[in-house]
């Protein structure tokens, strides 16, 4: 069937893997189009590439002969969605999109091989997105959807010629039990969406041990050894044989050696047991990073690549977006952006600031999802020892309904410390009381999977504006 025959209309086509799996669909020539609440780079980069996107939801948007995709934050009660259900289309989920994707969706027989699949709690989307990169500078044209824009590549989704498809799999809401991987990379395992994982850890092994029972025959798992979610899982399933890495643990398959560290990145060496297969150079700081590179290396030296061949690129790769993003600068003041919002992605980041600042070190804060908030709450107050100042922004709530005292206000207040401070509205409103907060050496983080990533543009909106008067 001719690809453009086939029509997908997205909900929310505007978020950032929506975008991808949209981009990938019209680069392969199918008919796209889907709406979001609002215009953003994302709707923009779509409509470039073709689609067309309504700014509103609206059932009028929805036709017979539609592929209607959705994620799990579209709520039932959407207008799209109930128009769908009456005319007795099936919604899909974005995850059964990507999986039609892994498995050659609009592409020639011969052309995708073997399936990268890159997921754990932390560091899924850096890893993805790097082993996408490396791949595709070395020239193996690989096809990928990932969860954030690679820097150099200016995209999160390509449709390639190569045979490798990598893409970042998503724990959240169980959907990775769908995908059959030739090579299922698993960084670490912790408790994170408290909503879904009611029983906690052990739905978690639950919904893993599945995911590694569906991958593809042969299919390989590597896994962090140094994680202690991983040693629970390796422990709780004695018949799987896991391919393991590491820095710290003992008896491990790949592991990084002679580590040297500098104020933004490290070098190091990767062992295969008692081999040593490769020397990497990293520009992106932070011993995190050195996991992310020893789990892409040892994925493509289970598929037999010529690590030199991809070496070089590692130098090259300056981190995802809202990864330790740089975002603004003004007056001494250097301000980064990072997705952050589980506790450990916020010390790691916090910790690895901190190895490369010796100046004043202020966080600001966004809790996201008020289940998040209330389900960790102990756990974030822990994460933010490494800086001299916090604020606290209003919670994001992607869609969830309140939850009586839990909201930021109470989380400050539980510091007892003149040193963490709440600031409420907008982020504008939040950007104008910030600005007299900060002075001349520090180093700025914003922190969340929300809307705090635009403060550090509008405090450098607001500087400029003063600066010239207005």
């Amino acid at each position: 069937m001719d690809n453009k025959n086939k029509k997908f209309y997205f909900i929310a086509i505007g978020g950032i893997g929506m975008s991808g799996l949209a981009k990938y669909l019209l680069e392969l020539g199918f008919d796209v189009s889907g709406s979001d609440i609002k215009e953003s780079k994302y709707t923009k980069k779509v409509e470039a590439l073709g689609a067309k996107v309504y700014i509103g939801h609206d059932a009028n948007h929805i036709e017979p002969d539609m592929t209607v995709v959705a994620s799990t934050a579209i709520r039932d009660d959407n207008p799209e969605k109930v128009r769908a259900r009456e005319l007795g289309i099936k919604v899909l989920h974005r995850s059964d999109i990507l999986k039609m994707i892994s498995e050659g969706l609009g592409k020639k027989e011969h052309e995708i091989q073997q399936f990268i699949g890159f997921s754990g709690t932390h560091g899924k989307t850096t890893t993805s997105g790097l082993c996408s990169y490396v791949l595709e500078k070395a020239g193996f044209d690989p096809s990928y959807c990932v969860g954030g824009i690679i820097p150099e590549l200016d995209t999160n989704a390509k449709s390639g010629h190569g045979k490798f498809f990598v893409a970042e799999l998503d724990e959240s809401d169980g959907t990775i039990v769908k995908y059959h991987t030739n090579v299922s990379v698993i960084n670490n395992l912790e408790v994170d969406h408290v909503d879904f994982y009611k029983n906690g850890f052990d739905d978690l092994l639950k919904t893993f041990r599945t995911h590694i029972d569906n991958r593809a025959e042969g299919g390989k798992v590597i896994v962090n050894k140094d994680c202690n979610g991983i040693k629970k899982l390796i422990e709780a399933n004695p018949d799987v044989k896991f391919i393991t890495f590491g820095l710290e643990s003992g008896g491990v398959d790949y592991s990084a050696r002679n580590m040297k560290f500098n104020e933004f990145g490290s070098e190091f060496d990767i062992y295969h047991k008692t081999e040593k297969i490769v020397s990497i150079e990293l520009t992106i700081p932070g011993k995190h990073n050195i996991y992310n590179a020893l789990a892409v290396i040892a994925a493509l030296n289970e598929e037999g690549l010529d690590l030199e061949a991809v070496r070089p690129h590692f130098k090259t790769f300056s981190g995802m977006g809202r990864r330790f993003q740089k975002v603004a600068e003004f007056d001494g003041i250097r301000i980064y952006d990072d997705y952050a919002h589980h506790p450990t992605e916020i010390k790691t980041t916090l910790d690895s600031a901190r190895l490369c600042n010796t100046n004043r070190l202020v966080a600001i804060f966004q809790p996201h999802r008020y289940t998040r908030l209330k389900g960790l709450w102990d756990d974030f107050k822990k994460s933010f020892g490494a800086v001299d100042k916090l604020i606290v922004v209003d919670v994001y709530s992607a869609s969830e309904d309140a939850i009586e005292g839990i909201n930021s206000r109470a989380f400050v207040q539980s510091f007892h410390n003149e040193d963490v401070t709440y600031i409420g509205g907008s982020m504008e409103n939040a950007a104008r009381k910030i600005l007299p907060l900060l002075k001349s050496g520090d180093m700025v983080i914003t922190l969340g999977a929300g809307d705090v990533t635009r403060i550090g543009g509008e405090l450098k909106k607001l500087h400029d504006d003063t600066k010239a008067g207005v």
